[in-house]
């Protein structure tokens, strides 16, 4: 949705950007060819710091490359000297450099090690198919996977590993498809659990909520928070952040002691999509995976001119 991204962020000269999500740098060259202006690029994944360095040099003194986690933008931009910016951009998710890298482990489409590591540090997806016990497997492929046969598959996870440990993304593939029905949509009856893993590794939901509150805190008035999330998981965090900055949030519970409170003042944000954006048809066919992609933007509002 790079054209939706560039329309809604309204890149300017003079301003300072960040975008939390450098991935292949797509939308960070976008960003400054579309302004005379300075951006902040972030990713945990150093292939992705290392793959930006050309941009970078053709960027010079424009572009910067913070490798980290956008969740910690505050600190890392901290140590640069920026304390405010005229907009963010977050693109959540895996990037299709990471999935078509069959030695990450993020798909099923080739045999790989069962990794999934973004940082490639910490625990692994091997680790935990190897290590959990059945229930919390369970819990873990429902919770972050919305997977009907969590515990049919946790059974067979279990069952599987005690005959040798679980190390490639075919195997583990093959388990699953092995104990689930065919799914009515079409979609592999293994994403949703490789999805699942994916978050858990990486622990994706906590650094969408982390990079959201710190994005909001580093906006000036006038800055543009541009997000676009891939799953209803990462949308549901993002459209109810933005709704409580915007005072579009549901009203209180009748039985909760705070609705009695006074009523809070005028936002500090305002919405720029009522309703969130999606990719066009010619995207869609032109990028599968673009389908499911969702955007939403808010605005800081100068609270100097409220009434």
């Amino acid at each position: 949705m790079l054209a939706e991204v560039l329309a809604t962020l309204a890149p300017r000269d003079d301003a300072i950007y960040c975008d939390g999500t450098f991935g292949g740098g797509g939308y960070a060259a976008a960003i400054l060819a579309a302004a005379r202006c300075t951006l902040y690029a972030i990713d945990r994944d150093p292939d992705a710091i290392a793959r930006g360095a050309a941009l970078a040099a053709r960027c010079a003194g424009r572009l910067h490359l913070l490798e980290g986690r956008f969740g910690e933008m505050l600190e890392l931009l901290a140590a640069r000297g920026i304390a405010a910016l005229d907009g963010v951009v977050l693109d959540l998710g895996v990037s299709s450099f990471q999935l078509d890298e069959a030695g990450r482990g993020f798909s099923f489409r080739a045999d790989g090690p069962l990794d999934m590591r973004m940082e490639k540090s910490g625990r692994s997806a091997a680790d935990l198919v190897n290590t959990l016990g059945d229930s919390e497997l369970a819990d873990l492929l429902f919770t972050l996977g919305e997977e009907r046969h969590a515990r049919r598959i946790a059974r067979a996870i279990l069952a599987a590993r005690r005959e040798a440990p679980i190390t490639t993304t075919l195997r583990l593939a093959e388990i699953i498809r092995g104990v689930t029905p065919r799914d009515p949509s079409g979609i592999d009856r293994a994403t949703r659990s490789f999805q699942a893993l994916r978050l858990a590794v990486n622990d994706e939901l906590g650094e969408v909520e982390r990079g959201l509150a710190a994005a909001a805190q580093l906006l000036s008035p006038g800055g543009r928070l541009v997000v676009v999330a891939f799953h209803s998981l990462e949308d549901r965090i993002v459209k109810r952040f933005m709704a409580q900055l915007t005072g579009r949030a549901g009203g209180a519970s009748r039985h909760d002691p705070g609705a009695l409170a006074a009523p809070a003042g005028r936002p500090a944000f305002r919405l720029l999509t009522p309703r969130a954006l999606r990719p066009g048809a010619a995207e869609t066919h032109a990028n599968p995976r673009a389908r499911s992609s969702r955007l939403r933007a808010i605005e800081r509002l100068d609270t100097r001119d409220a009434a």
